[in-house]
């Protein structure tokens, strides 16, 4: 912490950080000041498991699948700002229609559109029929698996999606435990997208399945919540692989998480939980994602999943280190995520100091996405 800071920035990046009164001396009258007394400047927010192409409705499938390419772009932009009012400067979305994430990605970076930073992963690799098949992914065959990669990395994907285990929001496909592809098919996967110099993310909700991906070479887990046909059933063993190849977990928790556990049951609520905070105690590299865009999942509460965490116990410095360092760790960003000379001006000001009161993130005060100011 630096007591009464201040942070400079140029051209979209960060030039000097230090207390106020230091930099006030050596910056140059003519440069704008932005002050927010009582306040706290972190890093901007890292979102890691988006669906911009989603509405957070009761039936995204169908929102998704039945609006035009226009339509769906100007809507995918709008949800890109609910989720920048929050303070968050950077998200990875894990699946859309038709690469629209990168061209709303390169209408950020030109500055066509407010938003944040967007990591796109484009069509996420399915069975046929399987979880998500409605976004264009599905394959079958050795060859196209590796038609699609080559088609997401063409389209100009920033890493590749597959979809290991199944889902509960694609009727009659594949039960959240089951396993969609073979372990030979998941090293496949990882080794083309590789090629590629692409990562991959993994969707895995079955135990089978997380460790499938682990061994395969995986980046990220999304999910992983050691899902069986009886229940939840953890293996220490597949944790320690995760740790030391450093796979990092993203548990996906949306704002409403009470209600969610509520409809779990008590019984399987603690056995998620306890999950968790064994992954916790083995030195599980953990990322903050809300899942937004599935249904009850808004764009606009980052702050809810990281309540979650709290919650179970974690500290308020775990929590933000989920959204910025390990996140941008995770997600191979070197320039974001910190604040320190030389990374992009992702900066969020809240009201009170998160690392007492974690609700502060609630009271955002001003964001800058790569040094550019977002409306409030």
């Amino acid at each position: 912490m630096v007591e009464d800071g201040g942070v400079f920035v140029d051209s979209g990046v960060i030039r000097a950080v230090g207390t106020a009164d230091d930099l006030e001396s050596s910056v140059g009258a003519d440069v704008e000041r932005l002050r927010f007394p009582g306040a706290t400047v972190l890093p901007g927010l890292i979102d890691c498991h988006v669906h911009l192409a989603f509405d957070a409705g009761p039936d995204p499938v169908r929102a998704v699948t039945e609006t035009g390419p226009d339509e769906l772009f100007a809507a995918m932009a709008e949800r890109a700002g609910q989720l920048l009012a929050a303070g968050v400067t950077t998200v990875r979305d894990l699946g859309d229609r038709g690469a629209l994430t990168v061209a709303l990605r390169d209408a950020i970076a030109a500055g066509k559109t407010p938003g944040p930073t967007v990591v796109a992963a484009t069509a996420p690799l399915t069975v046929r029929g399987g979880h998500c098949w409605f976004l264009g992914g599905e394959v079958g065959t050795e060859d196209e698996i590796r038609a699609r990669i080559a088609a997401n990395a063409a389209a100009g994907a920033d890493l590749i999606k597959v979809m290991a285990s199944g889902g509960a929001m694609t009727p009659g496909g594949p039960r959240m435990w089951e396993s969609q592809f073979s372990p030979g098919q998941l090293r496949l996967v990882v080794e083309e997208a590789a090629r590629h110099g692409l990562a991959v993310a993994a969707h895995a909700h079955g135990t089978d399945a997380i460790a499938e991906c682990v061994e395969a070479g995986v980046r990220t887990l999304e999910h992983c919540s050691w899902r069986t046909a009886e229940g939840v059933e953890y293996d220490p063993e597949v944790t320690r692989r995760m740790v030391e190849d450093d796979v990092a977990v993203c548990r996906c928790v949306s704002g409403d998480w009470r209600l969610f556990l509520e409809q779990m049951g008590p019984e399987r609520a603690e056995a998620m939980i306890g999950a968790i905070r064994a992954m916790r105690t083995a030195g599980v590299r953990f990322i903050g994602g809300t899942d937004a865009g599935v249904p009850g999942a808004r764009f606009g509460d980052y702050a809810g999943m990281l309540e979650f965490f709290a919650s179970l116990g974690f500290d308020n410095a775990e929590v933000l280190d989920m959204a910025t360092t390990n996140a941008a760790h995770a997600l191979g960003l070197a320039d974001t995520g910190r604040i320190a000379p030389g990374m992009r001006a992702d900066l969020v000001a809240v009201d009170g100091d998160p690392l007492t009161d974690l609700s502060a993130l609630r009271r955002v005060r001003h964001v800058l996405a790569a040094g550019r100011s977002a409306a409030r």
